[in-house]
């Protein structure tokens, strides 16, 4: 009877929880589309905007700073993009590993590697293992918005203009106390995870600044900022000049670039959770099963056991000849 009974308070255990991860497969899978809609709709003007960067940058004899390698870099910054909440697979575990890799590689260069984290997991694995974290923001891994994102995107930008050898002042838009400083960096580079279906999401590495056309590492997969299929011509006439565009328009074109990677990082947080939620459905219900036939076969033996009990019972009467 124990058994009988722990084992059916298990199957109840087991379907509750059934119940909680099937609601978040649903929901995943009701905002996966949304999502994806947001990255498709968010690719036109980032498409048109590399566009014109790339004409402005042609036309111009300027160097900007975002365009080219710096001599002699020091500093390196990384921004780990990961969840806020769980239940997602490996979805973290992937990127973390991924960034680990990278630091390792950043660090044989001879740099040194500043760490930004999104997300509340990836801030609660580094403070975990007290590694240090320059910066980090939460609250938007599933529904980034422009304006919540606002200060993750010019912290980097700011960052960088300083360079290695400079620090940002505080300015609205840079997650500092007001009066204090940042430390500059001469790279940055950013790992997340890309959405390439419901059923695959892979981590990447994607160099942001500084910007160039071409930049591939097969070891860690990384990818540029833009991409450029052939030689840009300026082809038309800008006003103000060109050098002017660039130097406005360059911060708010790597701005919109990671943009778009939040954008891309919360529809694979989407799907990994679905996958998760309905590996974890399937498994409840298989456990269900499996409990369901141990319940029965106990209950079973349960019966034939009473079932003996009884006839040798009514035996030993009609032996003793008290039956009647």
């Amino acid at each position: 009877m124990a058994t009988l009974r722990e084992t059916r308070d298990r199957i109840r255990s087991v379907n509750s929880t059934k119940k909680i991860t099937k609601a978040q497969e649903l929901i995943a899978t009701s905002r996966i589309t949304k999502a994806q809609n947001r990255v498709q709709a968010a690719q036109p003007y980032a498409h048109e905007l590399t566009d014109v960067v790339a004409r402005v940058a042609a036309a111009t004899s300027m160097d900007h700073p975002m365009l080219n390698e710096r001599e002699n870099p020091q500093v390196a910054a990384i921004m780990v993009v990961t969840s806020d909440r769980g239940q997602c697979g490996g979805y973290n575990n992937n990127v973390l590993k991924k960034a680990a890799e990278l630091e390792e590689h950043l660090k044989e260069r001879g740099l040194e590697v500043v760490r930004y984290v999104t997300g509340a997991k990836g801030i609660g694995y580094y403070q975990f293992r007290d590694i240090e974290i320059s910066g980090s923001w939460t609250g938007f891994s599933e529904n980034p918005e422009w304006e919540k994102t606002h200060d993750a995107r010019h912290h980097l930008v700011r960052g960088f203009e300083a360079g290695s050898e400079g620090e940002a002042k505080w300015r609205p838009g840079l997650n500092v106390p007001e009066g204090e400083t940042i430390r500059g960096f001469d790279e940055v580079h950013v790992v997340y995870t890309e959405f390439q279906s419901m059923l695959a999401q892979v981590p990447r590495v994607q160099r942001l600044l500084p910007v160039r056309t071409v930049f591939e590492d097969q070891e860690f997969e990384v990818t540029s900022a833009t991409q450029s299929a052939g030689e840009v011509t300026a082809d038309m006439d800008f006003e103000p000049d060109a050098d002017t565009l660039l130097k406005a328009l360059m911060p708010q074109y790597v701005s919109r670039v990671l943009y778009s990677i939040f954008l891309e990082a919360a529809a694979s947080e989407y799907a990994a959770r679905r996958t998760a939620m309905k590996n974890a459905t399937d498994n409840a219900n298989d456990l269900v099963q499996d409990l369901t036939r141990v319940a029965n076969q106990a209950r079973q033996a349960q019966i034939t056991q009473e079932i003996t009990e009884i006839i040798g019972g009514a035996g030993a009467l009609a032996d003793s000849g008290e039956s009647d």
